[in-house]
């Protein structure tokens, strides 16, 4: 067992969507920087609980939630259960969300309004959740999308749109809680090498293509900037790009 002390020794952090990709790359980047951490999840159980026996090797206390994002008792409670089971709440990482590409005129309402629940109202809900719990000092910071900032071709409006609605959201979230100390950032992944797009998948050469950097990020880089801005107390209701030069 490792003893962490890093700087969110006696912190505690929520990451959504944390059983796998970013988000468990995340869960485990704040707990070796010292933070206890919860992570929810939907179907991916065993994964998630990899997750925590993960973090409880490296000396922290973790718990992992089913939660649905799309539900908004869901969304809400799985702030107040991480705060009950693991006795406050510091940090919460919005990184929970659903990807839906096609043609506009094929996408129907079902899925539009699963997206817009998912990746807006989900976040929404667990930000107010979590502005009434966080302590003074507490983070909020978000998952978004390198498509808010370029969109590089067709079948990314519904998407694009939802990503697009975190940005004043993020905004707003610091004006309101800055008297708090609370800050409220956005990072925006590129091209990230995870289960849903793998960095050898049949769209990764177009996707590659768009890079300055000319490859895939990894979920560790992604959560490299996350750490960061956990850390960075002067800055709130800004945006990151972790893309490898897509939006230059």
């Amino acid at each position: 067992m490792t003893t962490t002390q890093g700087h969110l020794y006696g912190k505690v952090a929520l990451v959504t969507g944390g059983g796998r990709g970013i988000g468990a790359a995340t869960a485990l980047r704040l707990a070796r920087e010292g933070a206890d951490v919860a992570v929810t999840y939907v179907a991916g159980k065993e994964a998630a609980h990899d997750v925590v026996r993960r973090v409880e090797a490296l000396g922290q206390r973790a718990v992992a939630l089913r939660s649905d994002s799309g539900d908004p008792e869901e969304a809400a409670g799985a702030v107040g259960r991480t705060a009950e089971a693991l006795g406050g709440l510091d940090v919460l990482v919005n990184n929970a969300g659903v990807g839906v590409l096609g043609p506009l005129g094929e996408l129907s309402l079902a899925e539009v309004d699963r997206v817009l629940a998912v990746n807006v109202r989900g976040v929404f809900l667990a930000s107010q959740a979590a502005a009434g719990r966080m302590r003074e000092g507490g983070r909020i910071i978000t998952i978004g999308s390198c498509m808010t900032q370029r969109v590089p071709g067709p079948g990314g409006t519904l998407y694009a749109a939802s990503k697009s609605a975190l940005i004043g959201l993020t905004k707003a979230l610091a004006r309101e809680l800055g008297p708090r100390g609370i800050t409220a950032n956005l990072v925006h992944p590129g091209p990230v090498d995870t289960d849903m797009n793998p960095a050898d998948g049949p769209f990764a050469p177009g996707q590659t293509a768009m890079t300055a950097l000319g490859r895939f990020g990894t979920a560790e880089e992604v959560a490299s900037m996350v750490a960061c801005l956990t850390a960075a107390g002067y800055v709130t209701g800004a945006e990151f790009s972790v893309d490898g030069g897509h939006a230059a």
